[in-house]
């Protein structure tokens, strides 16, 4: 029996085996969104992952729904027999998985799936059909000496002698090869998949629907131990203040709010008044940024190849 099998907790909440001399310190779980959340905001952090029970957080909002639907089709198209995987059978999963939540209307709803559709079928007319990736929302693990990891790739490409993990971006903001390169989810995934596939995986690359734009970065082995390094660096600072949690609760000094713009969109709003008082909170289509009708053109670019 491993020690992670060591069942109960002490009375002061530390785990059983942590209590006799000379046991190992369990491993810090993590995935990538929760190291980036203890970055963003320690107070989001807590009320996400630690307070019991969990405050409720707002309801769904328009640019969610508008991802996760593109997401879920991409995923989808690739379960289809390869015979009818076609840009019109993208867009048709697009319609069948179109989730109607945070839009201000029904009409503002039809528009934005209209943008998915064609977003959707223009990334898939470069994308052939045939070439299975080797995982399509894969999830890897990464273990180290202070954290054990688990994540979810979006594509995971098969590119001849090496691997190279693609995401998917649907914001407004086009990505560049910088964001590719400074990505700590991108590294972790990389280098989760080159040890679980034992094959080398070094290339990331952002695949941006609305321009058709791919940015990528070439890691090496050295850049992602690096990125390793500084993830365990916010693995062991989050671990902290949670020990500091498990002995203070909500009292706890070690989870400060990180007010700014986020704080308007931000999903547990409701319960921190310092978030409240940086300013009015944003509608709940604001982040689909400019009217659907001046952006249906959708992707320019003819190359398509994504990292789930």
């Amino acid at each position: 029996m491993s020690a992670g099998e060591v069942g109960g907790r002490g009375s002061e909440g530390t785990f059983v085996q942590e209590q006799f001399g000379g046991m190992p310190r369990r491993l810090f779980r993590a995935s990538p969104s929760k190291l980036l959340a203890w970055v963003d905001c320690p107070r989001r952090y807590r009320m996400q992952y630690l307070d019991r029970p969990a405050p409720a957080s707002r309801p769904q909002r328009a640019h969610t729904s508008f991802g996760v639907a593109v997401h879920n089709a991409l995923r989808d198209w690739w379960d289809l027999p390869a015979e009818q995987r076609t840009p019109a059978a993208g867009a048709e999963l697009v319609r069948s998985s179109w989730i109607e939540l945070g839009f201000r209307d029904a009409d503002q709803s039809r528009e934005w799936r209209e943008l998915a559709q064609r977003q959707v079928t223009t990334y898939l007319d470069e994308v052939d059909p045939a070439h299975q990736p080797l995982g399509i929302e894969r999830t890897v693990s990464l273990k180290t000496d202070v954290f054990t990891l688990q994540g979810r790739i979006d594509r995971l490409d098969d590119r001849g002698a090496e691997l190279a993990v693609v995401d998917y971006k649907t914001s407004r903001w086009e990505p560049t090869d910088d964001d590719a390169r400074t990505s700590l989810p991108l590294a972790l995934y990389a280098a989760a998949a080159w040890k679980m596939f034992r094959r080398k995986c070094v290339r990331v690359e952002l695949h941006h629907l609305p321009s058709g734009a791919v940015a990528a970065h070439e890691h090496t082995g050295d850049s992602l131990k690096r990125k390793i390094v500084e993830a365990e660096s916010i693995a062991q600072d989050a671990r902290k203040a949670e020990e500091d949690y498990a002995e203070f609760g909500v009292d706890s000094g070690r989870f400060p709010a990180n007010v700014g713009p986020l704080c308007q969109s931000c999903d547990f709003r409701a319960h921190c008044p310092a978030g409240q008082a940086f300013g009015p909170e944003k509608s709940d289509w604001a982040a689909l940024e400019q009217p659907a009708k001046a952006s249906l053109a959708g992707p320019t670019a003819a190359s398509a190849q994504r990292f789930t």
